[in-house]
């Protein structure tokens, strides 16, 4: 190796080292102020190492522990069923729209490209679940919004594009029909692309608050965003009522409770990210690349 190119990765190393730890910083800094006293963060700012300890936050969020875990399963159980079978729906979908010998597949191409620019809007969305398909207070009024997405049948339908339709025509000449064509040929060799939209997926149920907010007021089906997101109103209609009225009640710590609370719903997923690091990149890149 010669002395150009160790110098050459060694910046390489250097500047991606720094960006890292840029990127790092934000989170630290949320996790600190998670774990300080309250008044000492309106007091100091934040701080890496926090001034004054206090897991005060994480009391609160954790009073009612079944509370807690109900939501973490509603959460836990929408996004691995969710992600799964919005998998199953991408992918069919756009192996079928990349199928030259499908005689719509332009139409349909186009009816699914329409709805990246123009959408029904929130009105008719509700009427459409509430009142026809009868989903108010429903697991289902959950699952089913987040079930396709244009942008990802794009995505998928481009890195299906790049399996050699030899591969495919083989396959029929021994007798396999479209079905286990796609069980057994496509979906192994579009790992990488499943594994992309899967991570885009799983991330869009994990965050979901919004469809909570419309169609459900069963407690007891409240996702882990949802559930927080009220703590969090209550505790600032809370201290808005305490400093307005002049009532005596316990502080609410304001400020390291919305720390707390967005570590505890973003601790979980982080940890999904590595499993498909390697092939979010490939399946990304080749996805934006193929035309």
């Amino acid at each position: 190796m010669t002395k150009d190119r160790v110098a050459f990765q060694a910046i390489g190393y250097l500047f991606i080292g720094v960006v890292a730890i840029l990127c790092l910083i934000p989170f630290l800094l949320l996790i600190s102020a998670s774990i300080t006293e309250n008044e000492s963060i309106f007091k100091d700012g934040y701080r890496l190492i926090p001034s004054k300890f206090s897991l005060e936050a994480y009391q609160v969020i954790f009073k009612a522990p079944m509370d807690m875990l109900r939501a973490y399963s509603v959460t836990i159980q929408l996004t691995l069923l969710g992600t799964i079978t919005g998998l199953f729906v991408t992918s069919m979908t756009a192996y079928v729209l990349q199928r030259y010998d499908f005689k719509y597949r332009n139409h349909f191409a186009f009816f699914f490209y329409f709805t990246t620019l123009f959408s029904g809007g929130l009105i008719p969305a509700y009427i459409l679940v509430v009142r026809y398909l009868q989903l108010k207070d429903h697991f289902l009024s959950l699952l089913l919004p987040g079930l396709l997405s244009a942008w990802l049948i794009f995505l998928m339908r481009n890195f299906i594009k790049t399996i050699p339709d030899a591969i495919i025509e083989s396959a029929k000449m021994d007798g396999a029909g479209d079905f286990k064509i796609f069980i057994r040929l496509i979906v192994p060799l579009a790992t990488p692309g499943l594994a992309t939209i899967g991570l885009f997926i799983a991330l869009n149920y994990w965050n979901d608050w919004f469809h909570a907010m419309l169609y459900i007021e069963d407690r007891k089906l409240f996702p882990l965003q949802y559930f927080l997101y009220n703590m969090l109103n209550k505790a600032k209609f809370a201290e808005t009522v305490v400093s307005e009225a002049s009532i005596v009640l316990p502080e609410v710590p304001t400020e390291s409770l919305k720390m707390a609370m967005a570590v505890v719903a973003t601790g979980p997923i982080v940890f999904l990210y590595p499993f498909v690091q390697k092939y979010f990149v490939k399946g990304l890149t080749i996805g934006a690349i193929k035309g």
